[in-house]
């Protein structure tokens, strides 16, 4: 899954994709490179961020959604009912929601009513807060106990189980311990039955470990090991070295 966000403050590619030019062409790229799928977002979710308001994401999205509908693959990153609806009006095949059906109540229809995929993600806290000393007694089995809990909720709220992915959230509301605790015990989540989505490309955990700012071998290195335990999708942001590194993964396997 390659990442297009078309934001002014993402933590990585913040204001690089604001034309919408730029991010279709930078999602081309990334289906060309091999990527499966591309994720596009119009809400910032770095540590710190504020939330924005319905219309200034549809501004954002919308024209990239437009230049890209029957071209390439594309799940739509929001938290917001009637921006999936739009989305998944212009193609989009997946909802990515980081708050896992918590945001918006109307959210889970609109995945059901349109026979989207969703994906549901792990956070403590907003990201707003996330970052101000997350604590867990066991982050593997809270994480996993939450999972299993939202994906009853989307099941119940017309969800067919079979399109539902789960993603521990690395970096929303944990440490680098707890990102990396996630990562090797990945297995507890896997034995959910759904498939896991992994995302740590570029982030600080990787920035924390190597002391380097130029994150991508690092983060090559971390989807592996997640692969190896189990990942199903790979959220992340330079999709070549990536697939490669993941091809060659696979067939050794």
């Amino acid at each position: 899954m390659g990442v297009v966000n078309v934001t002014p403050d993402s933590f990585s590619d913040g204001g690089v994709h604001l034309d919408p030019d730029t991010a279709a062409a930078a999602a081309r790229r990334m289906r060309d490179d091999g990527a499966a799928i591309v994720d596009v977002g119009g809400e910032s979710t770095r540590p710190g961020s504020g939330g924005v308001t319905l219309d200034e994401e549809l501004r954002r999205v919308v024209p990239v959604l437009e230049r890209l509908q029957g071209d390439v693959p594309v799940s739509i990153d929001t938290t917001k009912a009637e921006v999936a609806r739009r989305a998944l009006a212009l193609g989009a095949e997946l909802v990515n929601d980081v708050t896992a059906l918590r945001g918006d109540p109307d959210l889970a229809g609109v995945v059901g009513d349109g026979g989207a995929y969703l994906c549901l993600m792990h956070m403590q806290g907003e990201p707003r807060t996330m970052q101000r000393d997350p604590r867990y007694d066991d982050v593997v089995s809270e994480v996993a106990s939450f999972l299993e809990e939202r994906l009853r909720t989307a099941v119940d709220a017309g969800v067919p189980e079979e399109r539902i992915c789960l993603d521990p959230g690395i970096g929303f509301g944990k440490t680098v311990d707890h990102n990396l605790e996630l990562i090797r015990r990945l297995d507890v989540l896997v034995a959910l039955g759904r498939p896991v989505l992994i995302g740590i490309s570029r982030k600080s955990t990787l920035r924390k470990l190597t002391g380097s700012d130029d994150l991508v071998a690092a983060s090559v290195g971390a989807a592996v090991a997640a692969f190896e335990r189990g990942a199903t999708i790979l959220r992340v942001h330079d999709v070549k070295p990536h697939v490669d590194a993941l091809a060659v993964a696979g067939a050794v396997a």
